[in-house]
Protein backbone atom coordinates (compact mmCIF):
# COMPACT_ATOMS: atom_id res chain seq x y z
CA UNK A 1 0.00 0.00 0.00
CA UNK A 2 1.16 3.66 -0.65
CA UNK A 3 0.55 4.42 3.14
CA UNK A 4 3.24 2.13 3.99
CA UNK A 5 0.48 -0.57 5.47
CA UNK A 6 2.00 -3.83 4.94
CA UNK A 7 -0.57 -6.75 5.64
CA UNK A 8 -4.53 -7.87 4.69
CA UNK A 9 -7.63 -5.30 4.14
CA UNK A 10 -10.48 -4.72 6.01
CA UNK A 11 -14.16 -4.45 5.35
CA UNK A 12 -15.35 -1.24 4.95
CA UNK A 13 -16.76 -0.32 8.15
CA UNK A 14 -14.62 -1.46 10.54
CA UNK A 15 -13.01 2.39 10.57
CA UNK A 16 -14.19 4.29 13.31
CA UNK A 17 -14.65 7.49 10.40
CA UNK A 18 -16.78 5.22 7.93
CA UNK A 19 -19.23 4.06 10.76
CA UNK A 20 -18.99 8.05 11.75
CA UNK A 21 -20.05 8.68 8.13
CA UNK A 22 -22.82 5.69 8.16
CA UNK A 23 -24.27 7.27 11.89
CA UNK A 24 -24.29 11.18 10.19
CA UNK A 25 -26.11 9.78 6.67
CA UNK A 26 -28.46 7.93 9.23
CA UNK A 27 -29.28 10.95 11.50
CA UNK A 28 -30.08 13.40 7.94
CA UNK A 29 -32.03 10.46 6.22
CA UNK A 30 -34.30 9.17 8.69
CA UNK A 31 -32.43 6.02 8.36
CA UNK A 32 -32.67 5.60 4.73
CA UNK A 33 -29.82 7.26 3.83
CA UNK A 34 -27.82 4.58 6.24
CA UNK A 35 -29.34 1.50 5.19
CA UNK A 36 -28.28 2.49 2.00
CA UNK A 37 -25.24 3.42 2.58
CA UNK A 38 -24.47 0.24 4.80
CA UNK A 39 -26.02 -2.13 1.77
CA UNK A 40 -23.78 -0.25 -0.75
CA UNK A 41 -20.00 -0.87 1.18
CA UNK A 42 -20.69 -3.19 3.80
CA UNK A 43 -18.29 -5.68 1.47
CA UNK A 44 -16.01 -3.39 0.52
CA UNK A 45 -12.10 -4.12 1.47
CA UNK A 46 -10.32 -0.75 2.81
CA UNK A 47 -6.89 0.00 3.82
CA UNK A 48 -7.09 -0.34 7.71
CA UNK A 49 -4.18 2.58 8.14
CA UNK A 50 -5.79 5.07 5.76
CA UNK A 51 -9.06 3.48 4.93
CA UNK A 52 -8.28 3.87 1.22
CA UNK A 53 -10.33 1.94 -1.25
CA UNK A 54 -8.39 -1.31 -1.55
CA UNK A 55 -8.37 -1.93 -5.52
CA UNK A 56 -8.37 2.15 -5.99
CA UNK A 57 -5.80 2.92 -3.07
CA UNK A 58 -2.32 3.71 -5.70
CA UNK A 59 -5.14 5.34 -7.34
CA UNK A 60 -6.26 7.73 -5.19
CA UNK A 61 -2.80 8.51 -3.46
CA UNK A 62 -1.17 10.09 -6.41
CA UNK A 63 -4.16 12.10 -7.04
CA UNK A 64 -4.14 13.68 -3.75
CA UNK A 65 0.29 13.82 -3.79
CA UNK A 66 1.02 10.89 -2.29
CA UNK A 67 0.64 12.40 1.37
CA UNK A 68 2.05 9.57 3.15
CA UNK A 69 5.12 9.30 0.67
CA UNK A 70 7.33 10.03 4.02
CA UNK A 71 6.10 7.00 5.90
CA UNK A 72 9.80 6.23 6.92
CA UNK A 73 9.82 9.56 9.11
CA UNK A 74 6.58 8.59 10.77
CA UNK A 75 3.12 8.61 10.30
CA UNK A 76 1.70 12.57 9.72
CA UNK A 77 -0.88 13.84 12.06
CA UNK A 78 -4.40 12.81 11.41
CA UNK A 79 -6.45 14.59 9.45
CA UNK A 80 -9.54 15.53 11.41
CA UNK A 81 -11.70 13.17 9.17
CA UNK A 82 -14.36 11.85 11.42
CA UNK A 83 -14.44 15.38 13.62
CA UNK A 84 -15.53 16.73 9.84
CA UNK A 85 -17.97 14.02 9.23
CA UNK A 86 -19.61 14.23 12.83
CA UNK A 87 -19.50 18.11 12.65
CA UNK A 88 -21.30 18.19 9.17
CA UNK A 89 -24.07 15.63 10.77
CA UNK A 90 -24.22 17.60 14.25
CA UNK A 91 -24.85 21.27 12.00
CA UNK A 92 -27.04 19.37 9.34
CA UNK A 93 -29.12 18.52 12.62
CA UNK A 94 -29.19 21.43 14.36
CA UNK A 95 -30.44 23.27 11.00
CA UNK A 96 -32.87 21.03 10.90
CA UNK A 97 -34.02 21.76 14.03
CA UNK A 98 -33.87 25.50 14.24
CA UNK A 99 -36.13 25.34 10.71
CA UNK A 100 -38.22 23.34 12.39
CA UNK A 101 -38.81 25.61 15.24
CA UNK A 102 -39.28 28.52 13.08
CA UNK A 103 -41.99 26.94 10.40
CA UNK A 104 -43.94 25.03 13.53
CA UNK A 105 -43.52 27.93 16.46
CA UNK A 106 -42.21 25.47 18.23
CA UNK A 107 -39.60 27.33 20.28
CA UNK A 108 -39.00 24.93 22.60
CA UNK A 109 -36.39 22.87 20.20
CA UNK A 110 -34.72 26.17 19.07
CA UNK A 111 -32.47 26.31 22.19
CA UNK A 112 -31.25 22.23 21.47
CA UNK A 113 -31.18 22.95 17.67
CA UNK A 114 -28.28 26.21 18.47
CA UNK A 115 -26.66 23.49 20.59
CA UNK A 116 -26.27 21.34 17.94
CA UNK A 117 -25.57 23.94 15.38
CA UNK A 118 -23.07 25.20 17.45
CA UNK A 119 -21.48 22.08 18.33
CA UNK A 120 -21.14 20.89 14.56
CA UNK A 121 -20.07 24.44 13.58
CA UNK A 122 -17.04 23.93 15.95
CA UNK A 123 -16.14 20.21 15.21
CA UNK A 124 -15.92 21.81 11.59
CA UNK A 125 -13.66 24.08 12.33
CA UNK A 126 -11.33 22.12 14.23
CA UNK A 127 -11.34 19.19 12.00
CA UNK A 128 -10.26 21.83 8.98
CA UNK A 129 -7.72 22.89 11.48
CA UNK A 130 -6.29 19.20 11.82
CA UNK A 131 -6.55 18.88 7.95
CA UNK A 132 -4.30 21.80 7.56
CA UNK A 133 -2.06 20.98 9.85
CA UNK A 134 -1.71 16.97 8.58
CA UNK A 135 -0.93 18.92 4.42
CA UNK A 136 1.46 21.14 5.48
CA UNK A 137 3.45 18.61 7.72
CA UNK A 138 3.13 16.15 4.52
CA UNK A 139 4.53 18.65 2.28
CA UNK A 140 6.91 19.96 4.80
CA UNK A 141 8.47 16.24 4.64
CA UNK A 142 8.24 16.21 1.09
CA UNK A 143 10.30 18.96 0.82
CA UNK A 144 12.46 17.58 2.79
CA UNK A 145 12.76 14.47 0.75
CA UNK A 146 13.48 16.72 -2.56
CA UNK A 147 16.33 19.13 -0.73
CA UNK A 148 18.31 15.49 -0.19
CA UNK A 149 18.00 15.12 -3.63
CA UNK A 150 19.24 17.70 -5.01
CA UNK A 151 22.16 17.52 -3.04
CA UNK A 152 22.98 14.19 -4.37
CA UNK A 153 22.38 15.77 -7.85
CA UNK A 154 24.20 18.88 -7.59
CA UNK A 155 21.80 20.94 -6.58
CA UNK A 156 19.21 20.81 -10.07
CA UNK A 157 16.77 18.29 -10.07
CA UNK A 158 13.79 17.80 -13.12
CA UNK A 159 10.19 16.50 -12.55
CA UNK A 160 11.46 12.66 -13.79
CA UNK A 161 14.07 12.45 -11.05
CA UNK A 162 11.49 13.94 -8.64
CA UNK A 163 9.00 11.41 -9.22
CA UNK A 164 11.36 8.44 -9.51
CA UNK A 165 12.67 8.96 -6.12
CA UNK A 166 9.98 9.92 -4.10
CA UNK A 167 7.67 7.54 -5.56
CA UNK A 168 4.89 9.83 -7.15
CA UNK A 169 3.15 10.24 -10.33
CA UNK A 170 4.62 13.15 -12.73
CA UNK A 171 1.72 15.37 -11.84
CA UNK A 172 2.45 15.16 -8.22
CA UNK A 173 5.67 15.76 -8.07
CA UNK A 174 5.63 18.77 -11.04
CA UNK A 175 3.31 20.30 -8.03
CA UNK A 176 5.35 20.12 -5.56
CA UNK A 177 8.09 21.48 -7.10
CA UNK A 178 6.12 24.37 -8.60
CA UNK A 179 4.71 24.57 -4.78
CA UNK A 180 8.94 24.58 -3.42
CA UNK A 181 10.09 27.44 -6.30
CA UNK A 182 10.10 31.09 -4.62
CA UNK A 183 12.39 32.29 -7.46
CA UNK A 184 15.12 32.70 -5.04
CA UNK A 185 16.11 29.42 -3.25
CA UNK A 186 14.36 27.24 -5.59
CA UNK A 187 13.60 28.55 -9.32
CA UNK A 188 13.09 26.60 -12.59
CA UNK A 189 14.87 27.41 -15.67
CA UNK A 190 14.92 25.61 -19.31
CA UNK A 191 18.16 23.75 -20.75
CA UNK A 192 19.35 24.36 -23.96
CA UNK A 193 17.70 21.48 -25.18
CA UNK A 194 14.10 22.31 -23.56
CA UNK A 195 14.42 20.35 -20.63
CA UNK A 196 12.69 22.09 -17.12
CA UNK A 197 14.42 21.79 -14.22
CA UNK A 198 14.49 23.14 -11.03
CA UNK A 199 17.52 24.53 -9.43
CA UNK A 200 18.67 24.88 -6.24
CA UNK A 201 21.69 27.89 -5.79
CA UNK A 202 22.29 27.71 -2.29
CA UNK A 203 22.40 23.47 -2.62
CA UNK A 204 24.48 24.17 -5.92
CA UNK A 205 26.64 26.71 -4.76
CA UNK A 206 27.06 25.87 -0.84
CA UNK A 207 30.73 24.85 -1.20
CA UNK A 208 31.81 28.17 -3.26
CA UNK A 209 30.20 30.55 -0.43
CA UNK A 210 32.55 32.60 1.43
CA UNK A 211 31.46 32.58 4.64
CA UNK A 212 32.56 35.12 7.12
CA UNK A 213 34.35 33.95 10.14
CA UNK A 214 32.59 35.29 13.14
CA UNK A 215 34.30 37.94 15.38
CA UNK A 216 36.78 37.07 18.14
Amino acid sequence: MRCGFVGRPVLYFRKGSHRAILVAASLCTYGIGGVAYYLARRKHPVCPACGVGWEHAQEVADRDGLALAAKPEGRPPRGGAVRRVAGAALAALGSFLIVGAIATTDYEILVPGSVLGLAGSGLLLSGWRALQRRRQAVFNRLCRKVLLLAQHRSGTVTVTEVATELDLSLPAAEKLLDAMDDGLRVKSEVSKEGVIYYEFPEVKHGANIRRLEPAV
